[in-house]
């Protein structure tokens, strides 16, 4: 198997994870301590893990690809994050070998399905749709009474009121 591809663009970015089911990235800088201690870690599970097509492990460096940094939140250093179908699934922060070696198990298991598809696919079933019309049963019953609801906003009003008068009388007596 082949070790890590290390990213020189976006564009060679954007191909890697538009043709490979399963990414794995390692979002590092020259200068962090704990990105050079993990490196050998994630070089020997990108050599045991590795398939064409199917999972594929990058290095990307935040200090020159910072606009892929920047794209995918990265804001510590070592940062991993596992893509599946071009969408990220799972995120790494930190130096955590044990972490990183299970979110690839994970990730190895879902080179085979089919990728994420488009945002919004996991929305597509039967039900409400978000931002939709409410169900037509709940149109006809009109709005429910919330008695929680209203007990709260007394609680808040009558407490707010009671602050206010006792640092109104504070004022008085000084």
């Amino acid at each position: 198997m082949s070790g890590p591809i290390s990213i020189g663009s976006v564009a060679e970015w954007q191909s890697l994870l538009s043709g490979t089911n399963v990414v794995i990235a390692d979002f590092y800088a020259d200068w962090c301590g704990p990105c050079k201690m993990i490196a050998p870690h994630f070089e020997r599970l990108a050599k045991e893990h590795s398939r064409p097509k199917k999972v594929a492990f990058a290095k990307v460096n935040v200090d020159t690809q910072s606009a892929i940094a920047r794209t995918n939140g990265v804001s510590a250093m070592p940062t991993f994050k596992v893509f599946h179908g071009g969408n990220c699934v799972d995120t790494i922060k930190g130096a955590n070998p044990s972490a990183l070696s299970e979110a690839i198990s994970k990730a190895a298991k879902l080179a085979d399905t089919p990728g994420a598809g488009k945002p919004g696919d996991a929305f597509k079933t039967p039900g409400r749709t978000l931002g939709g019309d409410a169900p037509a049963a709940r149109r006809a019953t009109g709005p429910s009474f919330n008695l929680t609801g209203l007990l709260n906003v007394l609680v808040v009003f009558v407490g707010l009121y009671l602050v206010s008068l006792f640092s109104a009388r504070s004022k008085k007596e000084e």
